[in-house]
């Protein structure tokens, strides 16, 4: 070996280790968070918000959209430009006809689109034609007109609760199918169901209209958070095969699984969000209403709750109704045994003590005879020693 690589290797072997980085660190246990071990901390802040959501819907209700209790669409072409919305909205809100529903959004660069409460007659049509057609400088027959009926409305709302039962369903089939437990279907639609409470109780509280829209960005966060549960369960899966002959619990092996996934959710939930939160700040701050507004909301309500659930909710609940199982019971039982075992044997075991050998402290160990099976000198003096008799040379011919 030549000079120069004698160098490189004494640099090399003078070099610190690099530390290894927290998601490694969780990965291999070095460090670790007892997520399974406080499920009763992650109960009580689910309930709480679950709470208010529940008051929210009580009180305030959800606030339908036209496309579910019925009114009044125009639309107008118009080159759509930074004042449209604003001096649209100002022009039919001045007739006091429109209501509270009064709702202005664009489509694309050349259409703007007014939606209101049920006009029932043609002289308030009329009005809000012209208003329109003024604002945007167009001819009133150029302000198209649609009647949205609140029939069609409820038609809106059953579809999309049958669609959402079904999509209940084949979750649970699927999760059953795939990982053949089916404990970890239920945990998984508890944790959808927490999801959903939550983002509808949020748009209860805020006051959002409930569309089309949002539908759709319900379905999409259920699909989300369904993506981040299958993942930690398939790591739980994988950590507890063959549990029955480790010396880890259910419970030990579930929570190292989470800490095991936790960075990897934590940057898929941060990349979800940041676009989503520009989506949802465009729609309200921006734009004002419509559906980027909707959708927005319940895509960054539900992915965030979506995040939480899986690592707070669904896993401690799988955790909590598998330790139930018989199977998990013993297993237990057998590892506070041997834990027992252990502890009982270290107890025997002999302790060294100090003694002086020729000046010197040497270490050197007591050993018990009763341990060894044999009798100590005392006891052999404080009993009487017992000799078989010897029989004569006659008898022993006989």
């Amino acid at each position: 070996m030549s000079d120069n690589q004698d160098l490189k290797v004494l640099e090399a072997s003078a070099q610190p280790a690099k530390k290894a980085g927290i998601a490694h660190r969780l990965y291999t246990g070095e460090i670790s968070y007892d997520f399974v071990g406080k499920r009763n901390r992650w109960y009580l802040i689910s309930s709480i918000v679950i709470l208010i959501s529940i008051a929210a819907l009580g009180f305030r209700g959800i606030n339908w959209g036209i496309e579910f209790t019925g009114g009044a669409d125009f639309q107008a072409p118009v080159k759509v430009t930074a004042t449209t919305i604003d001096d649209v909205r100002t022009a039919v809100a001045a007739l006091s006809i429109a209501g509270d529903d009064l709702s202005v959004t664009t489509i694309g660069d050349g259409t703007v689109r007014v939606q209101t409460q049920t006009i029932t007659t043609d002289t308030e049509v009329t009005a809000v034609k012209a208003a329109i057609a003024k604002a945007v400088g167009v001819e009133p027959d150029a302000v198209a007109y649609s009647l949205i009926g609140a029939s069609w409305g409820q038609q809106i709302t059953t579809q999309a609760m049958i669609a959402l039962a079904v999509f209940l369903a084949l979750v649970m089939i699927f999760i059953w199918v795939y990982f053949r437990e089916f404990k970890m279907s239920v945990a998984a639609i508890v944790a959808l169901l927490h999801d959903l409470v939550i983002t509808i109780g949020v748009y209860a509280l805020i006051g959002f209209s409930v569309t089309p829209a949002t539908m759709i960005g319900v379905l999409t966060i259920l699909g989300y958070s369904l993506y981040d549960t299958v993942v930690v369960f398939d790591k739980i899966r994988e950590n507890t095969h063959e549990l029955t002959s480790s010396r880890l619990t259910y419970s030990v092996a579930a929570n190292n699984a989470v800490n095991q996934t936790l960075v990897r959710s934590m940057n898929t939930t941060i990349i979800g969000v940041l676009p989503v939160a520009a989506l949802l700040f465009t729609g309200w701050f921006i734009l004002g209403t419509g559906p980027l507004k909707d959708l927005g909301l319940a895509l960054f309500v539900g992915m965030i709750a979506g995040a939480y659930s899986s690592v707070f909710i669904a896993t401690p609940i799988l955790t909590q109704m598998r330790e139930a199982d018989p199977d998990m019971v013993e297993h237990r039982e057998r590892l506070t045994r041997r834990a027992a075992r252990a502890t009982e044997k270290s107890a025997r075991k002999p302790k060294p003590v100090t003694v002086a050998v020729g000046g010197e402290a040497t270490a050197a160990t007591v050993v018990d005879p009763g341990t060894l099976g044999l009798v100590s000198a005392k006891e052999l003096d404080a009993e009487a020693r017992r000799q078989r008799s010897r029989q004569t040379r006659s008898q022993r011919r006989k």
